[in-house]
Order: C-alpha cells, then sequence, then structure tokens
C-alpha cells in the first residue's frame, strides 16, 4: 500500500485534484509567459503535453473521489480547488496585481460548496 492510499479519500481526493490542478494551470495560462513569441501551434502542442500529466492526475482523483462524494459536490470541489491554485499562479507567475473581485469570486465558490455540500 502506497502512502497516498494509506489516506482518507478526502485527502487523497484533494491532494491529487491540487496536484492536477497546477499542471492545468501551468498548460493553459503558462504559454503566456514562456511561449508569447512562439507560434500559437507551439503553445498549444505543448500546453497538451502538461495537460496530459493533468490528466494522469485528474482521472484517478474523479474516481477515488466518486466513492466518497457525487459528481455536482467533485466538481464544485474542483472548481474550489482551481481558484485556489490559480490566483497565487496570476499573481506570482504571470505577475497579475490582486484584485477585490478575487475575493467576492471567493466568496461565490464558498457558497457553491455550502450549497452542493449541505445535503451530504
Amino acid at each position: 500500500m502506497t502512502f497516498l492510499q494509506s489516506l482518507p479519500i478526502s485527502v487523497q481526493t484533494v491532494f491529487l485534484l491540487l496536484l492536477s490542478n497546477i499542471f492545468m494551470t501551468f498548460a493553459w495560462y503558462g504559454h503566456l509567459r514562456n511561449l508569447a513569441t512562439a507560434p500559437w501551434y507551439v503553445a498549444a502542442l505543448v500546453s497538451w503535453g502538461i495537460a496530459l500529466f493533468e490528466y494522469l492526475l485528474m482521472v484517478p482523483a474523479n474516481r477515488i473521489g466518486f466513492s466518497l462524494w457525487n459528481v455536482g459536490q467533485l466538481k464544485i470541489l474542483q472548481e474550489v480547488i482551481t481558484l485556489a491554485v490559480f490566483l497565487p499562479f496570476s499573481m506570482l507567475y504571470l505577475g497579475q496585481p490582486p484584485k477585490w473581485d478575487y475575493l467576492w469570486a471567493g466568496l461565490c465558490m464558498v457558497g457553491a460548496v455550502y450549497f452542493i455540500f449541505r445535503s451530504a
């Protein structure tokens, strides 16, 4: 049994989703900094290569998490993690300034989490 398998299902799922979203964010937005002068198709091919690793983590995360949560709960969880990964990435890696709108979007996500998990 691996270390990851010894953890609770919720922790396994969140950990894999977190790693998956890091790869996803680099695949979707990393080219804006690293390949800004490259043709779009080069950026697309590099992004697809990075996205492969995202899928190698996302698929098991969803399979593991589906034994605990329904698909709607998994989706909202993934969106919250996406926002949590995207904000530091956009500010630290892409140099985007923080905005109050990020806080408001985060609060909306808290509401989404409440409503999707309240019957669980």
